[in-house]
This record gives structure tokens, C-alpha cells and sequence, in this order.
């Protein structure tokens, strides 16, 4: 007889009903500023703006029917780039729940982008902050019907030719429009996601299956809104759970982050692996090396002295973490294997702005795979497709309620990656275990073709390089029919000396050489490199820390250069 397997997604039976009953964001709306009107639903860390639940429903109704008096109806695009504040959500509400469509946009973006996008949206209402407005072209002006300020909710720019009273609403339908999400991604060319009401609630309910969260619990909302990962798993998934989420006033940096966590004490922490990367590799390792005991200690009872500091690990994080969800990129596998011998609070995730976005999850209190982006969602179907019969590696491609609409205006490439059958196809390489656990190895579009036709994955070589002392990050490009890594040292280690500058240009030819004989001893004789570049600017990256590849394509690197070799 069979064993039968314990499903790790059984419902918590108090809250059982919430799944069937909240379809779209209207309804999640409704239950959650009903059911937890007196809690406080979101916040500022240093105090500001704050709403109770009954004071954002009051406030999102008066937003809402203030557009609808100036012929903002169901239908119509509500554009909003802001920073994170509680009035982000406001005006993503104000839009979502009454039928009409939101189209975030991530407060980095250039003024370039922002034109292109509020066009190709035909967006008739911008929320932005005054910090912002400087990207606002006078063309985008003239086109938008109402400019609101984010912050104050005063209108900017209204016509009173446009005062109709005529901007008829309705509550919208599972499959209706939500949202539109604007994506360069790594590749360059934005795409216009269209999520629909369906596709984020039953985002909610595969977040809550994953990790439970409750009106006690205290979300800290680090990464922009705007971004997929962070409004479903983060800012909406914390309303539908009747818990507070705070926001930063200030750009995050580590210190403003360690104090928010000390002020806050949060239980549920989203954030992209540089995050952790960064505390794990510039604070928590020098110090065990630093200290003869404590490195005396890693070597003869790690277990331990690991359990320990994992504990000093939540405490540093206010003490109260229960989870801390990794998600947007890799997680560097050293950090993640001492974050789980730390017995650390963390989960990966794993998911594209096209899934709205979980696709596959770690949970928190199951068994891990070091490596692994854990197992099929809830409710989310998985399968390998043109698997190598001699890696087992094949596309993932996936199937549920969670998988977008489609692009907006581009029917050419939505078939390019959702097939007749329902089916998406992410781009992504990966191998699957005996235990239903998924592998990344790669993306389809970033691998490299070896002279012997074998497929080389750039980002398993990066991995190994950025495991090195003193390197920040790192991007393997071929260039001349050879790998290349283009390798960003720690400016801490590696400080341009202009009074020697020689000795400087010794030490980063020895720091080179080092990164080459490294990586070509440990990794396979096909993607052994020829050649390192240092890179004097960081990388630039995408809003969850992905670098741009498509920017590096054909880099030679932009370290100083000597004298003698610029006259060549």
C-alpha cells in the first residue's frame, strides 16, 4: 500500500471560506475593512501617514468617487509612481476595487520609460509624488485627464470641462483586468503584464497556504510596490490577512533597515537575497573570523555555535521574525546552506511578474534543499518541457489561475509563451528531484552554446565567482568565441590609488589572475573562462537586483586603464 503524503497545504479551517469567497480585489477589499475595521491596516515606520481598516475603506470610497465626478469609469488606467507609503495602496484601490485598472510604475524609471508607458497604457489619472514630477513631460501632462499628488491626494492638474459626473463604476468580475505591470526585466524591451482580479487573489490564497499570516502578525514592506513580488506577496497579501504593514520613509539602507526592525519588531520580512547576502558576508562571517574563539568554535561544534547566531540573526531583525521570504533572484547557496544550519526563519520563493507571481515556495518549517526554489505553488501546475535526457534539465512551464492575461497590445509575443493548452512558458532551465523539489540552472535567452554544442550556463559560473573574497558581483558574456567574466571587486579591498597607482594595477592583476585559476579549477572543462574584466561601476540592475545582461552583452569591462596600454 501506498504511503500516503501529508498535503503541506491544509487549509487553517478558521479561515477556510476566505479563498472561495475573496475572487477579486473588490471583494478582498470588502472582507478585510469589515472583518478588521479597528486594526491598523498600514502605516510609516516613523509615523505620518496611518489608516485603520474602516478609515481606508472611508478614504479609498472618497478617492474613488472623486474620479468618478471627473469621468474616470471601470475600465480606465489609474497610473501610480510613488515610493512606498500607505497612500500607494490607497490609490491602488481606488482604482482596483471599482473596476478599473491600475498600471504601477517603479519609482526608478526614467523619464523616458514613464513617457512610454503612461502612452502605451493610455492612462488617463497619474498618482505621483512631487519628488517625481521633474520625469513628467508637458506632452504626458496634456494627455492625463487628472495629476493627483500621492501624498496629499490634492489634484494637480483638473479641467473643469472635464467635471462630467459621469465616471460609472461596477465591481468587477474574477477574470476582469486588474492591473497592468511594466516589465524591461533583463532583456530591454518592456512588456505590459495583464493580471487579473483571478490571477491576484489566488496569488493570496497560494501566499497564505505557503505562509500563514494573521491580524497579529507585522509585515515591513522594504522593495518598491511596483514591483509584482512585493505588492502581492507583501503589501495586498498583509490587508488580506488583516495584519499592519509598515513602510520606509527613507531609502533602505542597511542601517535605516536594522533600526526599522528594532522600532518595528516585524514577524514577516519580503526581500530580494542581496539583502541577506549582505549581512551574512559583511557582518556576520568577518566576525567569526575575527574572533579566534568564535572561529575556533565553526570548526569543532558549528551546530552550536550556528544555532546561536541565528538567534542573534532574529534578534538583529527585532526579534520577533517567523519568516523571511527570499524571492527575485538566486540566493547565493553558502549563505543559504549557513542560514539553514542557523536554523534561520528564511523561505525561497520562486516566480515571474507573469504568475502575479509565486509559482514554486519553500515553507519555513519543511525540509530544504539547499539550492532548490522548493515545490509547485498551491493550486499551481509544473512540468519540464524538451527535458535533455542526459541532464534531466528542461523548461519550466506552468499552469493555474495565478498565470497572467496575456502582454497588453502584443498578441506576438503572448504566444510566444502561453500556449493553447493554458500552458506559460517562463525561459527558465531547471531539473526536478526525486522529491518534486526544482533546480534552476539557468535562463533559455542567457544560455551559451559550447564548441561542442553543449549548453553552458553563465549563471553557474557566477555563482562560483561571487563566492570569492572581495567580489561584490559578477556577469560570464562570450566575446570571441570565449567566456569572459566581467567581475566587480569590493571597492573596500580594492581602492583606485592614484599616488601608486602601479602597486594598485599589481594588485588587481594578481586579484584577477586568482578569479580565473579559481573558477577554472572548480568548475567543468566547458565553462572554464579565458579572461576577467574588472568593472569599476556596479552593475545595473533591475528593481529586484537582477543585473541588466542585455546592457553587457558586448562590455570589455571599464577598470582604469594604464597609460602606456591607452596609447596602443
Amino acid at each position: 500500500m501506498a504511503k500516503k503524503i501529508k498535503n503541506p497545504y491544509k487549509p487553517w479551517r478558521r479561515y477556510r471560506g476566505r479563498e472561495n469567497t475573496c475572487t477579486t480585489l473588490r471583494k478582498v477589499f470588502d472582507y478585510a475593512t469589515t472583518t478588521y475595521s479597528k486594526r491598523v491596516a498600514y502605516q510609516f515606520v516613523d509615523g505620518g501617514q496611518k489608516y485603520t481598516y474602516a478609515e481606508f475603506r472611508t478614504k479609498v470610497e472618497q478617492l474613488s468617487m472623486r474620479m468618478t465626478r471627473f469621468g474616470i469609469k471601470h475600465g480606465d488606467r489609474v497610473a501610480i509612481l510613488s515610493q512606498n507609503m500607505p497612500n500607494w495602496v490607497v490609490a491602488y484601490f481606488s482604482a482596483t476595487a471599482f473596476g478599473r485598472i491600475a498600471v504601477p510604475i517603479l519609482p526608478g524609471c526614467s523619464e523616458t520609460e514613464l513617457t512610454n508607458i503612461l502612452a502605451h497604457s493610455e492612462s488617463k489619472v497619474l498618482f505621483i509624488s512631487k519628488s517625481l514630477m521633474s520625469k513628467l513631460s508637458e506632452e504626458c501632462k496634456k494627455n492625463l485627464t487628472l495629476i493627483i499628488d500621492i501624498e496629499t491626494f490634492e489634484f494637480l492638474k483638473k479641467d473643469k470641462n472635464d467635471f462630467k459626473c459621469n465616471g460609472w463604476v461596477k465591481d468587477p468580475n474574477p477574470d476582469d483586468l486588474a492591473c497592468i505591470i511594466y516589465t524591461s526585466g533583463t532583456t530591454g524591451r518592456a512588456k505590459g503584464v495583464m493580471l487579473s482580479h483571478r490571477n491576484l487573489s489566488s496569488n493570496l490564497a497560494a501566499a497564505f497556504k505557503a505562509q500563514p499570516a494573521f491580524p497579529k502578525d507585522r509585515f515591513l514592506s522594504i522593495l518598491p510596490a511596483a514591483h509584482a513580488y512585493e505588492m502581492s506577496v507583501s503589501t495586498i497579501y498583509s490587508f488580506y490577512a488583516g495584519a499592519t504593514c509598515y513602510t520606509l520613509q527613507k531609502t533602505p539602507t542597511p542601517s535605516i533597515l536594522i533600526d526599522a526592525m528594532k522600532k518595528v519588531k516585524p514577524t514577516i520580512v519580503c526581500a530580494v537575497p542581496l539583502i541577506i547576502e549582505k549581512v551574512v558576508k559583511n557582518n556576520v562571517w568577518p566576525t567569526i573570523q575575527k574572533s579566534r574563539v568564535l572561529s575556533w568554535a565553526d570548526k569543532h561544534i558549528p551546530h552550536i555555535l550556528h544555532r546561536f547566531i541565528g538567534q542573534k540573526l532574529v534578534n538583529t531583525f527585532g526579534g520577533k521574525l517567523k519568516f523571511f521570504g527570499v524571492g527575485g533572484a538566486k540566493l547565493d547557496t553558502s549563505v543559504e546552506a549557513f542560514l539553514k544550519s542557523c536554523h534561520f526563519p528564511y523561505a525561497v520563493g520562486y516566480g515571474l511578474t507573469e504568475t502575479a507571481p509565486l509559482v514554486c515556495n519553500l515553507m519555513v518549517n519543511k525540509p530544504k534543499r539547499i539550492g532548490s526554489i522548493g515545490v509547485p505553488s498551491y493550486k499551481v501546475e509544473i512540468r519540464l518541457d524538451n527535458v535533455n535526457p542526459q541532464t534531466g534539465e528542461g523548461e519550466i512551464v506552468c499552469r493555474g489561475d495565478n498565470v497572467m492575461l496575456g502582454y497588453y497590445k502584443d498578441p506576438e509575443r503572448t504566444l510566444q509563451v502561453l500556449d493553447d493548452e493554458g500552458w506559460f512558458h517562463t525561459n527558465d532551465i531547471a531539473t526536478v528531484d526525486e522529491n518534486g523539489y526544482y533546480y534552476i540552472k539557468g535562463r533559455l535567452n542567457t544560455t551559451i552554446l559550447g564548441p561542442s554544442g553543449e549548453n553552458i550556463y553563465p549563471e553557474e559560473i557566477e555563482q562560483v565567482i561571487n563566492d570569492i573574497d572581495g567580489v561584490l558581483e559578477s556577469l560570464v558574456i562570450e566575446r570571441d568565441g570565449k567566456l569572459v567574466a566581467l567581475v566587480k571587486f569590493d571597492d573596500n579591498v580594492l581602492n583606485w590609488n592614484q599616488s601608486n597607482e602601479d602597486k594598485w594595477f599589481e594588485e588587481l592583476e594578481a586579484r584577477k589572475k586568482a578569479v580565473l585559476e579559481w573558477v577554472n579549477k572548480t568548475v567543468g572543462k566547458n565553462s572554464k573562462i579565458g579572461e576577467v574584466d574588472a568593472m569599476k561601476e556596479p552593475f545595473e540592475k533591475t528593481a529586484t537586483s537582477k543585473i541588466r545582461r542585455f546592457l553587457y552583452k558586448d562590455s570589455r569591462g571599464d577598470e582604469p586603464k594604464k597609460p602606456e596600454d591607452s596609447n596602443k
